[in-house]
């Protein structure tokens, strides 16, 4: 028998699915209790606060459920065979998340539904919105992708890569708790999954997924 097909590795991947899910549920549940984001959540010192807590409880969680595997190996902190070849794909990910968002933004806008960017400008609140800028470009794209297309595909590709990508994007969809934005998402997540396959890497998808937030908060502000 193979490691992969060893118990350990099945209840990790058990623990693993039951961990996302979770995120989901409580992702959804929230949605649902109607808790509302507020307006200025970008400009809020405890915006960025609750995002290091949350983030930091996620990676705890992670490295529990991986652990006995080679971090490495379980996350996929490797570099890529070519780092222009890397970033050629993930530029190329980049311009098709931003072409399937845009044609179904008059249908299904995620960022109108999930409410993390502002209407506005406020610069009299330049620091929080630098916190906020920092938790959402740099820290939720490392620790989702170590969720998702690190520990989560490492564990799903054995089952094969079709599998893996579109595994790991859907559940990185839900676990927004979104409804008209979860299709969005899910595309999102499964062209992000399509870069890990291709680079056998974890960092290009960080780089596209900081990118694609950093842009998404700065037009949010900068474009009437």
């Amino acid at each position: 028998m193979t490691e992969v097909g060893t118990p350990r590795r099945r209840r990790k991947l058990i623990a693993w699915l039951v961990f996302v899910l979770l995120l989901a549920g409580l992702a959804y549940s929230a949605r649902l209790t109607g808790t509302e984001t507020p307006d200025d959540l970008a400009y809020r010192y405890e915006s960025s606060i609750a995002a290091v807590v949350q983030y930091g409880i996620m990676l705890g969680v992670l490295l529990l459920i991986a652990r006995g595997i080679p971090l490495r190996e379980a996350f996929g902190l490797r570099r890529p065979d070519s780092w222009p070849r890397a970033l050629g794909l993930a530029a190329l990910a980049l311009l098709a998340i931003w072409a399937s968002s845009a044609a179904l933004a008059p249908f299904l806008d995620a960022s109108d539904e999930q409410g993390l960017v502002p209407d506005e400008w406020d610069s009299s609140r330049l620091g929080a919105f630098a916190a906020f800028f920092v938790a959402v470009t740099v820290l939720a794209p490392v620790v989702e992708e170590l969720t998702y297309r690190g520990l989560g595909f490492t564990l799903l590709v054995p089952y094969g890569s079709a599998v893996a990508i579109l595994g790991t994007g859907v559940l990185f969809g839900a676990a927004h708790g979104l409804v008209a934005g979860l299709l969005v998402l899910s595309i999102f997540g499964v062209v992000v999954g399509w870069l890990r396959s291709r680079t056998g890497s974890v960092y290009p998808s960080m780089i596209l997924h900081g990118v694609f937030n950093g842009t998404a908060l700065i037009l949010s502000v900068t474009v009437a």
